[in-house]
């Protein structure tokens, strides 16, 4: 009887936890479900934010910073990689990760007159990252880049659609529609000028501004369309790119440069806007030298 008692209530304490649990993963789901629904309503009840004047004028004095300082490490044509910047012991340590196929990322902040740029309404997000791909030639690299009609294989599935609009000599116009998920998907539709500059046999360099933004609406549906650039969801407003490359080492280091401008975040919807509009930026680099490293070690296998 004893016995029979004390599996009794034991049975009756694992129902109660199997319950416990049971409830824990339908609140766990349900309240996904909640996030899921909730993010779409939640933006379309909030009036779109607009680029003010302020703000592009703002991430422009940003930017031609940023530029003065690139034009000048270039000029100089010493250690252009962002790591050789870094003390004795981190630069090897760097260079060792580097080595091992690790993306080496870093933050950056442009200052005016030794203090942060204010940008009212808006919010400036700049990272470098550098790769290295062994046994690469700079024109492996330029092959890859300058190939804009495959870039939608080359960096899928971030970038859906790609296409060269127009060239003169080593200056592109360029269509990339992209696409990316975070708590919610945006899709967008952007024109790109990029001008490359052959600095030596070994060492490159090019610069890229997103001259055109739009926001896709309802996209991949017949309903599909542009939103007017500049009064949209304002997950990226702007966009600047510097790309080096160098050939040493047995092989060519890459490095790409971005400022971006997007919305600042709005009171309540932190939540929702805040992983896509600060953890994108970063993440986007990594995924891009990281896929720029694959096409070219591919292209180099094809032949």
């Amino acid at each position: 009887m004893a016995a029979l008692v004390e599996a009794e209530g034991f049975a009756r304490q694992v129902k109660a936890i199997n319950n416990i649990a049971a409830r824990a993963i339908a609140v766990l789901l349900i309240g996904l479900a909640i996030q899921q629904t909730s993010a779409p309503m939640a933006l379309a009840g909030e009036p779109a934010p607009k680029l003010k004047t302020e703000t592009q004028g703002a991430f422009e004095r940003y930017v031609k910073l940023a530029e003065a300082r690139n034009e000048g490490e270039l000029k100089r044509g010493t250690a252009l990689l962002w790591v050789d910047e870094l003390s004795a012991e981190q630069r090897a340590e760097a260079y060792a990760g580097l080595k091992r196929g690790e993306v080496r990322m870093q933050k950056l902040e442009i200052l005016e007159n030794g203090k942060p740029i204010a940008c009212p309404g808006g919010m400036i997000h700049h990272w470098t990252g550098v790769v290295f791909i062994p046994s690469a030639k700079v024109a492996d690299v330029l092959d890859v880049l300058e190939d804009y009609d495959r870039h939608s294989v080359y960096y899928a599935p971030d970038v859906e659609r790609s296409k060269l609009e127009s060239r003169e000599g080593n200056h592109f116009r360029v269509f990339l529609r992209f696409r990316r998920h975070k708590v919610i998907t945006v899709v967008l539709h952007t024109e790109h000028e990029v001008q490359y500059f052959h600095d030596a046999p070994e060492r490159a360099h090019s610069r890229s501004s997103a001259v055109r933004i739009a926001e896709v609406e309802n996209a991949g549906k017949s309903e599909e369309r542009e939103k007017t650039p500049g009064e949209d969801g304002g997950f990226l407003w702007r966009m600047e790119t510097w790309w080096r490359m160098e050939e040493r080492d047995g092989g060519v280091y890459v490095q790409s440069e971005v400022a971006s401008l997007t919305r600042d975040i709005p009171a309540g919807l932190g939540w929702l806007i805040k992983p896509f509009v600060t953890g994108i930026p970063k993440e986007t680099l990594t995924f891009t030298l990281e896929a720029t490293r694959e096409a070219v070690e591919a292209q180099r296998r094809a032949r």
